[in-house]
């Protein structure tokens, strides 16, 4: 098995398409429906990639992540913000946020796969 990734995402559509295509990839994959059910997993999975939803429902993924980057534990984990959120500057206010990538959707099945490895390779 791969690299282990987390994804935060209350879109359950996302999240199997998400899994499947890097479960295809060898990655092990840990989902997570919510904010808090997302920082419990962060802290008993220690992920080595999170990947964010922006859009959360409880607490967004800007405040997530930053709270995220404020724990000991988990504060050094890459984080790559998934979000519908594409207008101008928005990529600028995940990165403000804390994360440490950008990933525009709809994602493109065939470039995802492509972006997660060069991330983890650099991180």
């Amino acid at each position: 098995m791969g690299n282990k990734i987390l994804y935060i995402e209350d879109n359950p559509g996302n999240r199997m398409l998400v899994m499947r295509i890097l479960m295809v990839e060898d990655y092990e994959v840990i989902l997570a429906e919510d904010g808090p059910t997302g920082i419990e997993l962060a802290l008993s999975e220690r992920p080595d990639l999170i990947l964010m939803d922006m859009n959360l429902p409880d607490i967004d993924g800007y405040a997530l992540t930053q709270q995220i980057r404020e724990m000991p534990e988990i504060q050094d984990t890459p984080i790559i913000a998934m979000t519908a959120n594409v207008m101008h500057g928005d990529r600028e206010k995940t990165l403000q946020a804390g994360c440490d990538g950008y990933i525009p959707k709809p994602i493109d099945v065939d470039e995802l796969p492509i972006q997660i490895a060069k991330f983890l390779k650099t991180h």
